[in-house]
Order: structure tokens, then sequence, then C-alpha cells
């Protein structure tokens, strides 16, 4: 497996977004193949970067590569790739995971879940392979970072499905979630 560089993630997150289905989700010796993610831009009203850049959303007008983790609902973690240029504020929403390696290590943070769905939202995702608000800004294409995201050769979906993004209340028109057949 080798770790995805910066130029792969310089780029719109509509694009790089679909590109990252099937690559790996790696945080220590947990790894899950990426299933399910969705697209944030600029100019979108639901993109936490769409009124500017605050404290809570900094990272996602960094460099492209870099974890962006935020604390919703006042109990869950999201984890996010920055896409685009520094400045942009885009970003890809991590969705969901099927596990792959370290699933033991996943159980013990999902006790008494089923394996399928360990890692099936974005809060599970963050739980189940321990990412939370430490971890935002972690670069992840930096050699050292033990959090990245990595190509095994499993190219993305031919077709995969298309639709509307979930959970929110604007922007919900925009087909930029994609997810594996």
């Amino acid at each position: 497996m080798r770790r995805l560089r910066r130029s792969f993630f310089a780029r719109p997150s509509t694009a790089v977004a679909p590109e990252m289905l099937n690559k790996l989700l790696v945080s220590g010796e947990s790894i899950g193949r990426i299933v399910e993610v969705e697209a944030y831009m600029p100019n979108d009203p639901a993109s936490h970067a769409f009124r500017g850049p605050t404290r809570r959303n900094a990272t996602m007008f960094g460099k492209a590569g870099l974890l962006y983790i935020y604390f919703t609902y006042g109990m869950h973690h999201c984890a996010n790739v920055v896409t685009g240029s520094i400045g942009d504020g885009q970003a890809v929403l991590l969705r969901a995971v099927t596990p792959v390696a370290g699933i033991d290590e996943l159980r013990a943070r999902r006790p008494g879940r089923a394996d399928r769905s360990l890692a099936d939202g974005p809060g599970k995702l963050c739980q189940a392979f321990g990412l939370d608000l430490r971890h935002d800004g972690v670069d992840l294409c930096a050699a050292a970072s033990s959090v990245f995201i990595g190509d095994d050769g499993v190219p993305p979906p031919a077709a995969p499905r298309v639709g509307r993004r979930v959970g929110i209340k604007v922007g919900v028109e925009l087909a930029w979630r994609w997810r594996v057949p």
C-alpha cells in the first residue's frame, strides 16, 4: 500500500471524493476501505467554510491532505480530508468504511456492534478509528503520520452510486455523495 500524495488531494473536492472510494483509511493498526464520501465546496451553503474561516473550521482553509475533524451534536466527531488549494475551504467528508485490518481494535472502540456496522456512518467511523479533535490538522501526507489515506491498487468503482448528501438542511439538491455499489 502506498500513502496518497498531496497532489491527489490538491484538486476540487467534487473530483477527489469519487476517487477516494476504495482507498484505505489507516489509523495505526486499524484499516478500513472507504465506501462512502461527500464533497463540500467553498460556495456550498452546507459547508463549514461557507461563511469564511473561524477557529473551528481553520483547518479546512489549510493545505490539501490535512485531516479536518469537527465535533457535532455534542457527541460525535466527523473526519474530513481537506482538498483544493490553501485558502479554498473545501473538503471531503468520510462517511463510511468497511473494516479491513485491526478489527479487534475497532470492535474494542465500538463494543457490541456487528462488524458491518463498526464504521458505517461518519460518527461511527471516528469512534471506531479513535479519531477526535486531537487529530484535527494531522497531515495525512506526512511520512511520519500514523493516520493517512492509502492506495492498495483497488480502483474506485467505474459506476459509483451518486446521490444527495444526507444530514444537512441546505445544499441538499447537490448530488455530491458517492458510494461503492
